[in-house]
């Protein structure tokens, strides 16, 4: 006789939006959007829960990276689907990330450089290897800083800066990749 083990209860997603076309959920860090063989031990997915939760086939719009929270939408029929994927597909959708970052940036500017891409051993298998450096178009610009009396570093205190990223490009990693200019800027 085997013995029947529980799978864990799903928390639901978090919709901050829905209405007859489409319907925006809030990501958690950590999952994958959809099925993937980047992950085949995987079992939990944005796309499969949300489908399961409100009781429809849903389609996603665009992707967050595995490790990025944030909205997510996706279209409610395939038809808003073509509709809606080419409007992400040629910019016309404006994405904005807000991300914590070390140090203090004092004033805004658009980062401008080429990524060099990051095959995955899975995933890019078949892909070239050798494969050019693709334009990254970030602007970006500082909310908010804070110090608190708390040393990481070689500095008695730590400084923070709350910034706003708005990605013209789409790139894999885009957003993680912006912040590696910050750490040869003459910030602290």
């Amino acid at each position: 006789m085997t013995d029947i083990v529980a799978l864990p209860a799903v928390e639901p997603l978090e919709i901050v939006y829905q209405d007859q076309y489409l319907v925006a959920v809030n990501k958690p860090a950590g999952m994958l959007v959809h099925r993937s063989w980047l992950d085949k031990n995987e079992t939990r997915f944005v796309m499969q829960t949300l489908r399961d939760q409100i009781g429809q086939h849903v389609f996603p719009l665009h992707r967050l990276d595995r490790p990025t929270s944030g909205v997510l939408l996706f279209a409610l029929s395939s038809e808003v689907a073509s509709q809606a994927m080419p409007m992400f597909a040629e910019h016309n959708i404006e994405k904005t990330y807000h991300a914590i970052v070390r140090g203090w940036i004092n004033e805004g500017d658009v980062l401008d450089y080429p990524l060099k891409v990051e095959l995955d051993k899975i995933a890019d298998k078949f892909a070239s290897q050798d494969k050019e450096a693709q334009p990254a178009v970030t602007a970006y610009q500082p909310l908010a800083s804070v110090e608190v009396p708390y040393s990481t570093g070689r500095f008695p205190t730590s400084r923070y800066c709350l910034v706003e990223m708005k990605p013209k490009t789409g790139r894999k990693h885009q957003t993680p990749s912006t912040y590696a200019p910050f750490k040869s800027s003459n910030y602290r």
